[in-house]
């Protein structure tokens, strides 16, 4: 009988932890679209996705930029970009962003033109 109490009982703490993991994962997203505006005051850009939305996405200083010379300085309307950002309390916020595909040989990161596994994300969230 205690042996089942326990059981049980780790049983439904794996279980609490494995639900407060799920929204972590699912709160980055992937966004490919095309610079419309650029607010250095505020660290921010507005794109205009794939379906025509605009989306505001913030930088901070852990925002890595690929093949943007002047990481967000080198941001300007009319760049088409791709963006993975995290879902904040504050709006987007992103964690990568880049120019699409890797102007020829396809190098090492080269999935699709996405980082990070082989088409995982593109699900709903995928604009």
């Amino acid at each position: 009988m205690f042996s089942k109490r326990i059981v049980s009982l780790v049983a439904i703490a794996a279980l609490a932890l494995g639900v407060l993991a799920i929204p972590a994962q699912a709160a980055l997203r992937h966004i490919d679209g095309t610079v419309v505006s650029k607010n250095a005051d505020d660290h921010s850009f507005r794109i205009r996705t794939q379906s025509g939305n605009k989306v505001r996405i913030k930088v901070n200083s852990s925002t890595r930029f690929q093949r943007i010379a002047n990481g967000f300085g080198g941001l300007h309307k009319g760049l088409a970009i791709e963006v993975d950002a995290k879902s904040t309390t504050n709006g987007l916020v992103a964690t990568q962003v880049e120019t699409p595909g890797g102007g020829g040989g396809g190098g090492a990161d080269d999935n699709g033109g996405h980082h990070g596994g082989g088409g995982a994300d593109d699900g709903p969230n995928h604009t």
